[in-house]
């Protein structure tokens, strides 16, 4: 009797191990219908995280190989803190100086971390590489979706797509600051920077086709070498400044760090504020990595968007102690920006340090914007490739192709590094057009940010299902208050520095033209054609329908059967019905 029983009990456990779970059954909002069940081919079997990507409607096509630990250290690398402020002290000091990077950073904080917040939320329910575009797709409806993911997935590309060359050109003109700050005879022109700055673009573009391993090992080591590498510069520039060689004091007064505004641009000292925030949107712009590398990830509905949430804390919290740092010690700020060395980061240490420590200070600079480009390089690769697999880019049927051997999709890599090597030709139009690629990352990332957290936050509601990670009670007003700040901040990320008479072509702020016209172009390819077939996120997993439980619909790729992208039903001998 006690062996029936247990013969009886391992029969059921058997059923309940075997049972296939429906897309209501997932703490994931999908674009397949509740009751449908993912079904996995013969042979194969899904782990938890798979069975959620199934829910999303795609197979698993990567290794998961990325920890909590090793996708916050790609997002922390993207976000390169010291890297990022050093290539845009430019805007963060010289549109309301020492003011706007102290309180200035605290209250764009508040929007950034609300932004965050609200992302990591949409991670947790929707952990798959589409991302943000994913999101806007299943959120906006059958009726919107597919345009709402079309400007989503648009405009998060544009951002991705100029992350590494931003980064790298950052990088290129610190190394021949240093090179000039060693023998000041030297001074660098255009075409070495456009040709330093291709090179780190070509070995990044090298490492990001590596194996997803590698990947992770190369970039938790870079990750940590960001980490220390900023606390030195923190600690050293306090303890080596040398302001005295001025007659100056050892630091600035407070009064004058956190009330002074300084005169950087034609508007009034409010709007010159919010102006200045650029700095702290572009340096903090890397904290959406974990969702797009959310499907090489363990544990990625909870893994990711804790990722996402510590990396914007974390840099939020450090990247405050630099400002502080530097807020304190500036000796000159019509020095810096003016500086021949053409680097502001680099003149700043050069009136405040002794001439070893800066190249210390530099060298150290430098290694980790090398790394947070790589990691730039990475991310903005499953991007391509999340979007490829939808049809959504041109060339997708390359694009979307994984790499045998690597498991990684390195056709994606290289198609943008290409692109990102022809948007480093804003080079040879001088300093403030290739500035432009500074604020389209800004801006573009920002909107891609936006679109799904207003989606869901003014039209979906309480109808929206919260994975495992969420905000509760909090989600809709934080949601409230990151949309908010995006909507103000948009139309100031285009503002020129100077009005009237003395705006002309050598001042205007470029980035309505560089990142408007392209998103016009993509609005016109939408109305002209992309409307008739781009319907958002392509499933490929093939599963079985509520209600029609006998039959199994197969996801097929882009050409692979049929028409593109189209569903086929078959039933429970394989042949299509």
């Amino acid at each position: 009797m006690a062996a029936r029983n247990n013969s009886t009990s391992s029969s059921v456990g058997a059923q309940q191990r075997d049972r296939k779970r429906s897309v209501a059954e997932e703490p994931v909002t999908s674009v397949l219908a509740g009751g449908d069940v993912p079904v996995p081919r013969d042979g194969e079997t899904w782990d938890a995280d798979e069975e959620v990507l199934a829910a999303l409607g795609y197979k698993p096509e990567f290794k998961r190989e990325f920890t909590l630990w090793t996708t916050f250290c790609v997002s922390f690398a993207v976000l390169g803190l010291l890297p990022s402020f050093a290539s845009t002290l430019y805007y963060g000091m010289g549109y309301a100086g020492t003011a706007g990077m102290t309180w200035g950073w605290l209250v764009a904080m508040i929007g950034i971390q609300s932004v965050a917040a609200s992302m990591a939320e949409l991670c947790s329910s929707m952990p798959t590489s589409g991302g943000l575009y994913y999101a806007a797709a299943v959120l906006a409806g059958p009726r919107w979706g597919p345009l709402a993911a079309w400007l989503t997935g648009w405009s998060n590309w544009f951002g991705q797509v100029t992350g590494a060359p931003s980064v790298n050109y950052g990088t290129a003109a610190m190394i021949l600051a240093a090179a000039s700050i060693q023998n000041p005879d030297y001074v660098p022109n255009d075409y070495q920077t456009f040709l330093l700055t291709i090179f780190i673009m070509i070995i990044h573009a090298c490492m990001a086709s590596f194996p997803t391993r590698w990947i992770a090992k190369v970039n938790s080591a870079g990750s940590t070498f960001n980490m220390i590498a900023l606390v030195i510069v923190i600690i050293i520039i306090p303890a080596a400044c040398d302001r005295t060689a001025h007659g100056l004091s050892k630091f600035n007064p407070s009064s004058a760090v956190w009330g002074d505004i300084y005169e950087g641009t034609s508007y009034p000292a409010g709007v010159s504020v919010l102006m200045s925030f650029i700095s702290v949107i572009w340096t903090m712009s890397g904290y959406d990595s974990p969702f797009h590398l959310a499907e090489e990830c363990s544990n990625a509905n909870i893994a990711s968007p804790r990722a996402i949430f510590m990396t914007s804390a974390t840099g939020g919290i450090f990247g405050w102690f630099l400002q502080l740092v530097v807020a304190y010690t500036v000796v000159d700020i019509d020095t810096v920006l003016s500086s021949d060395l053409g680097q502001p980061f680099a003149a700043y240490l050069v009136d405040v340090l002794p001439k070893p420590v800066v190249l210390a200070v530099l060298s150290l600079t430098i290694i980790a914007g090398f790394a947070m480009g790589q990691g730039c390089m990475i991310a903005a690769s499953r991007v391509t490739f999340a979007y490829a697999r939808d049809d959504c880019l041109p060339f997708s049927f390359l694009l979307k192709k994984v790499n045998t051997r690597t498991r990684t999709p390195v056709n994606a890599v290289w198609f943008n590094c290409l692109v990102g090597c022809l948007v480093l030709l804003l080079i040879f139009g001088g300093s403030i057009a290739i500035g432009a690629i500074f604020s389209i990352g800004a801006l573009a990332a920002f909107v891609a940010f936006t679109i799904p957290i207003f989606i869901r936050v003014f039209f979906v509601g309480n109808n929206f299902r919260p994975g495992p990670w969420n905000l509760g009670r909090f989600s809709i007003p934080i949601g409230v208050v990151a949309s908010a700040f995006v909507a103000l901040m948009v139309p100031i990320l285009c503002l020129p520095s100077v009005t009237g008479s003395n705006l002309d072509a050598s001042g205007m702020n470029w980035t309505a033209v560089v990142y408007g016209g392209p998103m016009i172009l993509v609005m016109i390819w939408w109305l002209v054609s992309a409307r008739k077939w781009f319907k958002g996120p392509k499933v490929n997993v093939q599963h079985m329908m509520l209600g029609n439980e006998g039959a199994v619909i197969e996801g097929k790729e882009a050409g692979s059967g049929s028409e593109d992208g189209e569903a086929v039903v078959v039933d429970g001998k394989g042949k299509t019905t």
